[in-house]
């Protein structure tokens, strides 16, 4: 169900123009009053808190990864000749 408002679904009516934000202001300074100082504050710590606690939640993911694999080298080292020579001679 959309909701409408004076006939234009309120997905298209987008972000808040200058006189919604005014508005927006002059609501949130009646409700608060002297505490939106503080209500700003301790808003902007959380927001702090938050992002560092998302960057622990990265650092850890980035440190438990396991490393790819090295390439592997395409020479083929072959056992020496000789000792493979003398072990089939020992066992005659």
């Amino acid at each position: 169900m959309t909701l409408l408002t004076s006939g234009v679904p309120i997905a298209f009516l987008g972000l808040p123009g200058g006189v919604e934000w005014l508005v927006i202001l002059v609501v949130a300074l009646l409700i608060f009053g002297r505490r939106l100082p503080e209500v700003m504050r301790n808003m902007g710590r959380g927001i702090t808190e938050f992002k560092k606690g998302v960057r622990g939640v990265e650092d850890d993911v980035k440190s438990s990864e396991i490393p790819p694999p090295a390439a592997e080298s395409k020479e083929t080292t072959l056992p020496d000749r000789d000792r493979f020579d003398s072990d089939e001679g020992a066992s005659s």
